[in-house]
């Protein structure tokens, strides 16, 4: 991978660090328990509960992206970034751009 297509990988990936980070500030807070006390029906309350089981999977979701994403801005500047960790084949930048840390196509269907 050149230096090009670092940058542009850089780029996007601090975008896409900003744009998670306040996702899950947003997530965080419908995660928060539901207090037994609260005003509401036991039909309402269910559905809230549903809802909140919802968000603390996309919350855990998140978290692994954003994971993903500080490890791939730790190594951008390596020589090997862009390369495959298990076979040291090319990565095309869409692959890394859509699933930060990712292993080449032909690793991936073994896993």
């Amino acid at each position: 991978m050149n230096q090009i297509e670092k940058e542009q990988v850089k780029t996007y990936l601090l975008k896409e660090k900003t744009k998670i980070e306040e996702r899950l500030s947003e997530l965080k807070e419908l995660t928060k328990p539901i207090e037994p006390d609260c005003a509401i029906g036991r039909v309402s309350r269910m559905d809230a509960i549903n809802n909140r089981s919802i968000n603390e999977a996309a919350f855990q979701k998140s978290k692994d992206k954003q994971k993903k994403i500080n490890i791939s801005l730790e190594h951008i500047d390596d020589d090997d970034f862009g390369n495959c960790i298990q076979c040291g084949e090319s990565i095309p930048i869409q692959r890394l751009l859509i699933m930060p840390g990712a292993l080449c196509v032909k690793c991936a269907r073994r896993v």
